[in-house]
């Protein structure tokens, strides 16, 4: 089955600067691809290489088997997209904008628009301008899926959407992969990535750290303890401990990460007075926060 895209080495450097550096992954049909790191990890550098609107320093990038360079119009006809800084004609109502925007892709009509916006419960009738952020949103959401594209690239596709239109977002997803098209999904939301991603890809100061499927990521999970004391510890008092990290500290309480059997933190812990303990399995978000801790492999 050929990938959908496929990137090999993508270098982009700007000025000498780091933007992305030697980018090797693929999307397969009918996946949701979670693309992870906080702002300015090279998320939107790595859209923009997509979409052929900068071009790379090295390196290659092909969607649906061909250059993102040599076939950009032809690639560009197969996708949907919403930006990280979406902008819009302002002085246009939403059904005005996307009766332009069918226009340009020579839609018969306004495709799945109407039905999207319904679903959305977005006003069509009201200009841009008198729109809150949220229904601005709605907005780019209907115009990047209207032509039901067989490729999504959807950079922080939620922002400013309320948890109810979240999940219609989360549903839609669902059923756009369902029928075999794919979405790449840029974030830096974890519960947006673990909610809706097959795969995510963790990247770091532009370099990926990982590629992994979201089952594999949860079973690497360890357990936090949280253990709040009647007074802060010394600093070295649980160093040397067998699969026992200490992650973080707020004055009495102390947060862990724990491999394998508690024993030996607890006997520890029980040299000094604690008034909580909390235990738990960790998350995507822990394993996540992990990762951006040290040298970048989970604990």
């Amino acid at each position: 089955m050929t990938d959908v895209v496929s990137a090999e080495a993508l270098t982009k450097e700007y000025d000498g600067t780091r933007g992305v550096i030697e980018l090797t992954f693929s999307l397969r049909p009918g996946e949701v691809f979670g693309f992870l790191g906080p702002n300015g990890a090279g998320k939107t550098t790595t859209i923009r290489l997509m979409l052929d609107l900068i071009r790379p320093t090295s390196g290659r990038i092909e969607l649906f088997g061909l250059d993102a360079r040599r076939d950009s119009v032809a690639i560009r006809r197969r996708l949907g997209y919403v930006p990280g800084d979406l902008r819009l004609y302002e002085h246009l109502t939403g059904r005005e904008l996307l009766t332009y925007v069918a226009s340009l892709r020579g839609l018969d009509g306004l495709g799945d628009a109407e039905q999207l916006a319904e679903r959305f419960e977005l006003d069509l009738t009201r200009p841009i301008k008198a729109l809150s952020k949220g229904n601005r949103q709605k907005v780019g959401l209907v115009q990047a899926f209207m032509h039901r594209p067989d490729l999504l690239l959807l950079d922080e596709p939620t922002s400013g959407l309320d948890p109810l239109m979240q999940q219609a977002f989360y549903g839609l997803v669902r059923e756009v992969t369902a029928a075999g098209r794919t979405v790449f999904l840029s974030s830096h939301l974890l519960a947006e990535v673990q909610h809706a991603a097959d795969r995510v890809a963790v990247i770091r100061e532009g370099r990926l750290e990982l590629v992994e499927t979201v089952d594999v990521l949860r079973r690497r999970s360890f357990m936090r303890v949280e253990a709040t004391f009647a007074a802060p510890p010394p600093a070295d008092a649980f160093a040397g401990l067998s699969g026992v990290r200490e992650l973080e500290r707020r004055g009495p309480v102390v947060l862990f990460s724990l491999e394998g059997p508690i024993d030996q933190l607890v006997k520890a812990l029980a040299r000094f007075e604690v008034l909580a303990l909390d235990v738990h399995e960790a998350d995507l978000e822990d394993i996540f926060l992990e990762l951006y801790r040290g040298d970048g492999s989970a604990s």
